[in-house]
């Protein structure tokens, strides 16, 4: 198993930017993809950015020029930088490890961490 634990977010204006962090624990030897989802109220949970732990990364059309995924291997973390911020953005940010190493590979869930844009 993995424990998957979100931090980071929070209330920011429109155009600010959020860091989010996660940390994963357990047998993450066997983790090769880890990402960032989202939720926004009455929406279906979205893909945002994935990373592999060879260095590939993807990002959601809607968010790309805007976020940057970025990973420690040794330290078994994943982290979004979040600029230009829009009203849209606003969810619950999921972080998301696989074991394949496809960009869309997922096998465990955080626990999730809000993300308020205020217009």
């Amino acid at each position: 198993q993995v424990l998957l634990v979100e931090s980071g977010g929070g209330l920011v204006q429109a155009g600010g930017s959020l860091r989010l962090s996660c940390a994963a624990s357990g047998n993450t030897f066997s983790i090769d993809t880890m990402g960032w989802y989202r939720q926004a109220p009455g929406k279906q949970r979205e893909f945002v950015a994935s990373m592999t732990r060879g260095g590939s990364t993807h990002y959601a059309d809607s968010v790309k020029g805007r976020f940057t995924i970025s990973r420690d291997n040794a330290k078994n973390t994943v982290s979004l930088q979040m600029g230009s911020l829009k009203s849209e953005d606003t969810a619950v940010y999921y972080c998301g490890a696989g074991h394949g190493g496809n960009w869309y590979s997922r096998d465990y869930w955080g626990q999730g961490t809000q993300v308020t844009v205020s217009s």
